[in-house]
């Protein structure tokens, strides 16, 4: 087990970090605020009975989202290590967490780079004033389905990823961080203001507003509610923590390693918290109002690259003249989302080959870019040459993005969380993280519930969770 104080004074003074707990919180709230948030989040919180999953979201979030992501930080800040390393420096012969820990950026940095494409493809879409032509049927399906355009877009997105990582901490992730996160605020804010605002009426001559759409958001709604829906709710709220907070995939390791020891971590935790969370919020403030107003609630149904690609063009559409504008911005926010979470996905691959093989950031940057690009060509080409539909074992019809995000997202993730709670909970015992979270004269407010939780609760619901996602637990 690694000595804390001598293990962490040593690799400390070779080490990039921070340069105060602005850029960590920016940079992890970045990380936290991506297309999961946007496109994903919303579509949740309308299929789960609106206030329903917002209460239950904020109640995971404040419990276990706050255990796992406290509990990443920590061990990254202890080990002063990415997640490739950090897990055998904890424990002896627990380095296998961290290569699975590893494994699931690696698996999602190519298909995220194309979905990061569509969005610059939209983007100047409508910063070119082609918005209409964007909402038309066909329009995402004929681009997704090209041989050579969602490639340029692809690689134009992973360049600019590949720009920022290879410019270091300080001067790529937290600088960039700095610029991108309080531009992104606005947008968000700026949208969801506008999005309350408006009103349609339709052919029939039903008139619905934007402050309907934010009742149907806000306000519980148990009409049919089961025992059987409320768990479905329930493992919904849990599974977009896992988007939301980017744990379990290595991220917040590799953040924590660059946190220096007298950082505030629980004031640090918490602000991140609040960001990701307020942006969540926000992210369906901006999108289920305005899809209500010109789509009803039939539109609401609609999900992931449809609810983006589809449906939203088709609202902005429908807004005339000023829809152009407000997509635009729309997609400039996505885009900015998009890509501070690439970098932090990017990035705990880059920091784990530089501290497993003892690489430079300029080489392992460029191992990592020419894996993504390549395993990039390989996600576009799964909508065209190499097509194919195959069904999943929780019922889903997938390609090659879908397996890809499947394995990584619903197998993966679970897998390594579950390990961390029960090397954390009970192996070393969660005094360790306690005393790592404390170490700069910080009280640890929610001491005592980070221990149930840790230990009892968290590994029972993400067992469920797993068991779900596999297919085997069908009853909720």
């Amino acid at each position: 087990m690694l000595n804390p104080i001598s293990g962490s004074m040593k690799n400390e003074k070779s080490r990039n970090s921070f340069s105060g707990s602005i850029g960590f919180v920016l940079a992890a709230a970045g990380s936290a605020v991506g297309l999961g948030n946007i496109w994903r989040f919303p579509y949740l919180a309308a299929k789960d009975g609106g206030g329903l999953f917002l209460v239950m979201y904020l109640v995971l979030a404040l419990t276990f989202g706050f255990t796992l992501l406290t509990t990443e930080v920590a061990i990254g800040r202890k080990t002063k290590q990415s997640p490739l390393t950090a897990y055998s420096k904890l424990k002896d012969k627990w380095g296998i967490v961290g290569v699975v820990a590893c494994l699931v950026p690696v698996i999602i940095m190519p298909y995220y780079c194309v979905i990061g494409g569509w969005v610059v493809k939209y983007f100047i879409a409508f910063l070119t004033g082609e918005g209409p032509q964007a909402a038309e049927d066909g329009y995402f399906g004929n681009f997704i389905s090209a041989e050579v355009e969602p490639v340029l877009t692809m690689a134009v997105f992973l360049f600019i990823v590949a720009v920022i990582i290879f410019r270091g901490v300080n001067k790529g992730i937290e600088s960039s961080s700095k610029i991108m996160m309080p531009i992104l605020l606005l947008l968000v804010v700026g949208i969801a203001v506008f999005s309350l605002t408006i009103s349609h009426t339709d052919e029939s001559g039903v008139t619905r507003t934007g402050l309907e759409g934010f009742g149907i958001y806000v306000i519980p709604s148990f009409e049919g509610l089961t025992v059987k829906g409320f768990f479905t709710v329930l493992m919904d709220a849990m599974g977009q923590l896992f988007f939301s907070l980017s744990v379990a995939m290595g991220i917040m390791i590799a953040y924590g390693s660059y946190v220096k020891d007298d950082a505030n971590l629980v004031k640090s935790i918490n602000q991140i918290e609040i960001f990701d969370t307020v942006v969540a919020f926000l992210a369906g403030v901006m999108v289920i109002p305005a899809v209500y107003v010109f789509m009803g609630k039939e539109g609401m149904e609609a999900s992931g690259p449809s609810l983006m690609f589809i449906s939203l063009p088709k609202v902005f559409a429908a807004m005339g003249k000023v829809g152009n504008l407000i997509g635009c911005l729309f997609f400039a926010m996505v885009l900015f989302a998009a890509l501070t979470s690439a970098v932090s996905i990017m990035e705990a691959v880059v920091a784990s080959l530089m501290d497993k093989f003892h690489m430079s950031r300029l080489k392992a940057a460029a191992i990592e870019t020419g894996v993504a690009l390549v395993g990039g060509i390989v996600v576009c080409l799964g909508y065209n040459k190499w097509y194919f539909e195959l069904t999943l074992p929780n019922g889903a019809t997938a390609q090659i993005l879908d397996v890809m995000d499947y394995i990584s997202n619903n197998f993966l993730m679970p897998i390594v969380a579950i390990a961390t709670c029960v090397l954390v909970g009970w192996i070393l015992k969660p005094q360790v993280i306690i005393d790592e979270v404390e170490k700069s004269c910080c009280k640890f407010g929610r001491k005592k519930l980070y221990i149930v939780m840790i230990k009892i609760i968290a590994p029972v619901l993400l067992v469920i969770l797993l068991l779900k996602s596999v297919g085997i637990l069908t009853v909720i």
